[in-house]
């Protein structure tokens, strides 16, 4: 079943605060910077796999209390993304759905998805914007939007979307939230003084996936012991 409240309430988001300090969020953040700047690098897929540091921001102990609560305490991440959005570069995430793609749909019972703040984020540098209560819905036909020619290629979006019910979520380096994976929502470009930088997470627990294509979905698991 893919309607319906889903493990997060009516809303279909949790905010926190603490998967890690301002201060050491922020310094993550300037190395990050000095790190993609030359290239102005936008996405980075799957650095939990690479990087020390993203291994450690998975396995905040803040983030998976939080996602124990939602889905369970068998956990493994199926995949992450981080976002680089640069002041004045053009870079809209539409109105899209984490828990499904041509590659994977997950199970909106067994799976969440999260999103923490490397620094802090409002509307002006594109903070993250959200429908609440759309996941009840479920999944929507999802379509590719146009090619603008970015490096960063081009990102999955639904359609029909009342931007009257939207509500911006702004943030502050060192918070997070937990997201349906049905939840439909947005960020706009930077259109601020700073780099803005989030780590997007998604989470599963056992069979919390349906894998489309044949492919490894590749799980790392980070609790429990029911892998």
């Amino acid at each position: 079943m893919t309607t319906g409240l889903g493990p997060l309430g009516p809303h279909g988001i949790r905010r926190f605060r603490g998967w890690a300090t301002p201060a050491a969020a922020t310094a993550r953040a300037a190395h990050l910077t000095a790190r993609y700047r030359a290239d102005r690098t936008e996405v980075v897929r799957n650095p939990h796999l690479t990087a020390e540091w993203a291994r450690h921001a998975v396995r905040s102990p803040v983030l998976l209390n939080a996602v124990r609560r939602a889905i369970g305490p068998d956990i493994a991440v199926e995949n992450t993304f981080l976002v680089i959005k640069w002041p004045g570069h053009p870079f809209e995430v539409p109105w899209h759905q984490d828990g499904i793609n041509d590659r994977i749909i997950l199970d909106p019972r067994r799976s969440v998805a999260a999103w923490l703040a490397l620094t802090n984020a409002d509307e002006a540098s594109g903070c993250l914007r959200v429908i609440p209560g759309s996941q009840q819905y479920g999944y929507r036909q999802y379509g590719t939007e146009p090619d603008a020619g970015a490096a960063r290629g081009r990102a999955l979006s639904v359609g029909g979307i009342d931007t009257a019910q939207a509500q911006a979520l702004p943030s502050q380096g060192g918070d997070g939230c937990l997201m349906d994976v049905r939840l439909v929502h947005s960020s706009a470009s930077n259109t601020g003084a700073g780099v803005r930088i989030g780590l997007n997470i998604r989470f599963v627990a056992p069979a919390g996936y349906s894998v489309r294509d044949g492919s490894d979905p590749s799980l790392y698991p980070v609790s429990g012991t029911g892998w």
